[in-house]
C-alpha cells in the first residue's frame, strides 16, 4: 500500500512525496522505481533501453541509488532523460540515519617495552658479537702462524 503526501513545489504546483519504503516496493521488471538524490523516477520503461541491461537498475531497487547512479558518471543527456521518468519526492524523514564513525578501539602504543626491546637488541647483537670474534680468531691466529 502507498501513502503518499503531496507537497507545495516553489512554483505553485503539488508534488508527490514518497517514503523510502513505499519506492522499495516497486522492485520488479513490470514496476520499477528509483530513488536518485531524493527525487522518485519511475524507470519501467526504460529498463530494456538502458545501456548497462535491465539488471543494473533492477539491482539499484529498494535503497537510495544516488550513488550507484553518480558512480558510473552519467552524461549530461542522461541526467536530462530523468525528467521524463520523475514521479515525485523521497520524503527525507524515511531515509535511515547515517551511523557515526567510531574508530576501532587499539592499545596506546607503548614505546618503552623494555623486555622486547631487549630481545630484539639481542637478536641483533649477539650474531654480530659472534661474527666480530670469528673474525679476531682468524686475524690472529693468521698472524700467529706467519711469524712461527
Amino acid at each position: 500500500m502507498v501513502v503518499s503526501l503531496y507537497v507545495q513545489s516553489s512554483m505553485d504546483k503539488f508534488e508527490k512525496l514518497y517514503t523510502l519504503a513505499d519506492v522499495a516496493v516497486h522492485n520488479t521488471a513490470n514496476d520499477c522505481w528509483l530513488s536518485i538524490d531524493g527525487k522518485v523516477y519511475d524507470v519501467t520503461k526504460f529498463l530494456e533501453e538502458h545501456p548497462g541491461g535491465d539488471e543494473v537498475l533492477l539491482s539499484a531497487t529498494g535503497k537510495d541509488a544516488t550513488d550507484d547512479f553518480e558512480d558510473v558518471g552519467h552524461s549530461s543527456s542522461a541526467r536530462n532523460m530523468m525528467q521524463d521518468y520523475y514521479v515525485g519526492d523521497v520524503d527525507p524523514a524515511s531515509f535511515p540515519s547515517k551511523p557515526t564513525f567510531t574508530p576501532a578501539k587499539q592499545p596506546t602504543y607503548n614505546p618503552d617495552k623494555s623486555s622486547e626491546f631487549l630481545i630484539k637488541i639481542l637478536q641483533f647483537l649477539v650474531p654480530l658479537a659472534i661474527l666480530g670474534l670469528a673474525v679476531a680468531v682468524r686475524y690472529l691466529t693468521k698472524n700467529d702462524s706467519i711469524s712461527t
